[in-house]
Formats: structure tokens, sequence, C-alpha cells
């Protein structure tokens, strides 16, 4: 085996579904020397992110931790721990992370009612009440965010439906938290799953998850042990609660990561960031127009994070993909599922969501589609 030569990387201009850039500072954080999991200065680090995650969500919820696991960890970890054998659970499918959260329940051995609707749609509180009076459920899950096609799905007044139903209310925010208004204490959130590397401009390795009390609950009222050891909540809550017990090799780096990107999040402001979101997302939104694009989701259901663009017919979605990187150095996505071939997603998210990198991925559209 031949000797690696030096890592060498580009730094490339991440306007895809994630990761999103990262600012130098949360870089040089995980640069500092590592310590023990359950060294004072570690556990003092660990009430920080927890703080800085309770800011993030909104909530004054005392089981709010970063698993450790990308997103899917975060969303297997909820599934696993709300749902036991023949338990039923009833989830908005409207996009791939739909399907995804019907696999994993699934696989615990649960009763998946789906609630479907086209890709792109949303869903009303209406229909999760018309929903739950045909058949009920134990948990409802509905994505807030969903990264296959751009939509965003209002939460208001739907905990009060499932509520209404004895249900508890599951949320998927992976692209949503930190860059979009989430209000999980005022919209009586039960549990809710995120990702570090979308608007929090984190590198992906750690998922947030914030436990209200009625799933804490359900949580210690199982009848059987969680399926997944390394997901159990009921340990994970020794080890991120005061008690510190030791449960795993915390990923100490990610965590040194993660601190900087809240502390940045906090800088900025939840307010000034979801507005710089806004304002951005506009400003492409105007600019995709203006080249004759058509997006896929009505503005009044799209999400400012991510847009899914239609692909003009006759143009080669892979090739302007690979010219946008290497000529442009611009990374974006094509279409999950059923928007296969048919839409590119282009992110704007944390870091990544400024106005100098929309008017770049303009211009160099409107040169390559030109050609």
């Amino acid at each position: 085996m031949n000797a690696l030569t030096d890592l060498n990387v580009p730094e490339r201009i991440l306007l895809g579904p994630g990761p999103s850039m990262v600012s130098s500072r949360v870089l040089r954080a995980m640069a500092h020397p590592l310590v023990g999991h359950l060294d004072p200065k570690f556990i003092e680090l660990m009430k920080e992110v927890q703080e800085g995650l309770r800011y993030v969500f909104q909530t004054q919820n005392q089981m709010t931790l970063p698993v450790s696991g990308t997103g899917s960890a975060g969303m297997e970890s909820t599934v696993a721990n709300l749902l036991e054998p023949g338990d039923t659970i009833m989830i908005g499918v409207n996009g791939y992370f739909g399907e995804r959260l019907c696999d994993m329940a699934s696989r615990y051995g649960a009763t998946v009612n789906r609630l479907d609707k086209p890709w792109g749609d949303v869903f009303t509180p209406e229909e999760i009440d018309a929903a739950l009076k045909k058949k009920p459920a134990k948990v409802v899950a509905v994505i807030h965010a969903e990264t296959s096609t751009g939509a965003l799905t209002s939460l208001e007044g739907m905990a009060e439906v499932v509520h209404k139903h004895g249900a508890l209310f599951l949320v998927d925010c992976v692209t949503s938290l930190g860059g979009i208004p989430l209000k999980i204490d005022e919209w009586d959130i039960d549990i809710a799953y995120s990702g570090t590397q979308k608007c929090l401009s984190c590198p992906p390795g750690l998922s947030p998850v914030t436990i209200g009390a009625r799933a804490r609950e359900a949580f210690h009222q199982r009848k059987t042990k969680v399926a997944n050891w390394y997901l159990d909540m009921t340990m994970l809550e020794h080890y991120w609660g005061d008690e510190r017990t030791y449960h795993h090799t915390a990923p100490i780096s990610m965590n040194y990561a993660l601190r900087e990107a809240l502390r940045l999040v906090m800088e900025e402001g939840l307010e000034a960031r979801y507005q710089r979101h806004r304002e951005n997302s506009q400003m492409l939104w105007d600019g995709l127009e203006d080249l004759g694009l058509r997006l896929i989701v009505p503005i009044e259901r799209r999400l400012p994070s991510l847009t899914t663009v239609a692909i003009p017919d006759g143009v080669n979605d892979m090739e302007i993909r690979k010219r946008l990187l290497e000529d442009f150095n611009i990374e974006i996505a094509g279409g999950l599922g059923a928007f296969k071939g048919k839409a590119w997603r282009i992110g704007l998210m944390g870091y990544s969501s400024r106005k100098e990198n929309v008017v770049l991925l303009l211009s160099a559209l409107e040169r390559l589609l030109k050609k």
C-alpha cells in the first residue's frame, strides 16, 4: 500500500440539503485538546450545550440533549423509545423522510398508519383530527420541514388536536431548527429531533433531541426494554442528567463544535437568524423565477432553508450539477424519490445562507443554462 499523502479537501460552497457550510470558529473549536467524557471540564461543557439547545428549541425541557449520531440516530431514538411491539403510530408521509420514519417504526414492531399526501403538499390539524377519529394512535409524527420536497408544515394548533385524541406528538425538525421558527413549549410538542449539519451549521455527527414530560413519562411506563441499547433514553438521561453516569464515550470534539455553533446562534439571536433565512431565500426565489425556472412548492408552504426547483425540459440534471461543482465550486443536490431526476434541491442553511452565495449561484446557473 502506498503511503497516504496529506489530506487535501476543497473548500466547497455547500448549497445542497446538507451539510451546510461551517464557520471557521466552529472548525477551530474542534481542534481543542481532548478531555475525558467524565472530565469536570467536559461536564461543564455538556451543561452549556444543553442550555444552547434549549434556546434554539425554545423549550425548558430538562431532557434536551445531543444524541451521539447523525440526524437519523435522533429520528430512530424517538421511535425506539416511544414504541413497543403492537403500538400504533400515525405518520404524515409527504416526502422521503416520512417514508423513513415508517420504515423505522415498522422495525420496532409498531403498527404504522400512514397518512399520505402528494410530495410537496403539507398537513393541517383538521386532517390529523379526521384521521385520528378513524384510527386512534399512541403517537402522531409529522415532518416540520421535509428536506426532500422543500415543504413546510405549520405546527401551530397541531398538538392540541393530537392531545385531544390522547396521542403523543413527534416532530422532525431536522431542516428547520435554528433557521425557521420552532417553539417546542408554546406549540406543546412532546418530542422532537434534529441534526447539527443543517441550519445550526455544525458538522454532522450529533442529533439534538428534546423530550417533554408526556413523552418522558411514556418512556418510563414501557412494559418492555427499548430494543436499541445505544439509543435507550432511560439510560442516556442518566448521562446527560445530574448523575452523569457513564453510558458511552461521547464524541468530545463534536460537542466542542456544537457548543460553538450554538454560541454563534445566540450571538446572532433567533429572530435575526430567522429573518436572514427568509430574506436570502426570497432573493433566491426571485432570481430563479427571473431565470424562467419553476419553483415546485407554492410560496405559502415553501421552506426558506431548502428550495426545490423543477428541472427544465431538455436540461441534463447531472451535467448541470457537475458543471456547478467543477467550474464554480458549488454543490447543489438532485431530487430524491418521487422528485428524482425532476428537481434540484438548493439549501440556504445557517452559515451557507448568505447573499453572496445566492448571487454566485444565480450567476452560475444563468451561464450554464444559456449554454
